[in-house]
């Protein structure tokens, strides 16, 4: 199954939001913690429960200011909490994957910062544990070449501490410099063996350090058509967040495509 939606909400908050998804034909939706996790347990829970009423598949995106290899150890520790916090809303709202951007290089090794990275994941999958909160940690795919997170460090972060990972392809296409190859992807995916896979798409401005900004779908930098085919003949079971500018509208368009090819 294939499930499109918006990267936050398109009415004045996320409970209407929930409750219209299926009234403009979607049935998934991101729930942005990006400038900070202020949503209350109690909210969180009816959220949830609007979800499981009405069969929309929520996730969530933990705040921007993430960075699990900063070289501020104060830094980590803020990021850990702003993950943590993600994932207890997220374990209320019945979410399945929170996503977060991992940390940054610095100028060190890719392989240093790897090793960091993983053993701070490490860390905040015991502390869930512990708490008895059942989300999967899924950090994204990044966009500027600064940023820990290419397709290969993700998966092999995903392998070695057992979690799930965001694919967003309009990063992994700025990060290469305007090409993409989805059949290449998935082939690389297959390692994980994956029963599900959340991504993220939208068209994408880029310089020579990678991403800029996002754009509209229309722009076709990545084109969604031809991902769309491709989708359509895989057996996993699919959650695609649109994060263009107009997201739900967006949103809207790629499940007609879906339906079209």
């Amino acid at each position: 199954m294939i499930r499109i939606g918006p990267a936050g909400g398109f009415k004045p908050n996320t409970l209407d939001s929930v409750k219209s998804l299926n009234s403009i034909g979607l049935n998934a939706m991101e729930v942005e913690f990006v400038y900070g996790v202020n949503m209350k347990n109690d909210l969180a829970k009816k959220i949830g429960e609007e979800a499981r009423k009405e069969k929309i598949e929520l996730s969530v995106h933990a705040p921007y200011y993430i960075n699990l290899s900063s070289l501020k150890k104060e830094n980590i520790t803020k990021s850990k909490g702003w993950i943590l916090d993600s994932c207890e809303r997220a374990y209320y709202m019945n979410a399945k994957h929170v996503v977060f951007h991992p940390g940054f290089y610095h100028e060190r090794k890719k392989e240093e910062v790897f090793e960091i990275i993983l053993n701070n994941i490490l860390d905040i999958k015991e502390i869930l544990r512990k708490r008895k909160i059942d989300v999967e940690l899924s950090p994204e795919t990044t966009g500027k070449h600064s940023a820990f997170g290419d397709l290969d460090e993700v998966i092999e972060l995903a392998k070695k501490a057992k979690i799930s990972l965001c694919v967003d392809f309009a990063h992994l296409y700025a990060r290469n410099n305007g090409k993409i190859n989805y059949e290449d992807i998935f082939d690389k995916l297959k390692v994980l063996d994956l029963k599900h896979l959340h991504c993220h798409f939208s068209s994408i401005n880029f310089n020579s350090k990678g991403e800029r900004n996002h754009l509209n779908i229309s722009s076709e930098k990545p084109n969604f058509r031809d991902l769309a085919k491709i989708m359509k003949h895989k057996k996993m079971d699919i959650t695609i967040i649109c994060e263009s500018p107009r997201q739900y509208l967006d949103a809207i368009d790629m499940v007609k495509i879906i339906n079209s090819v």
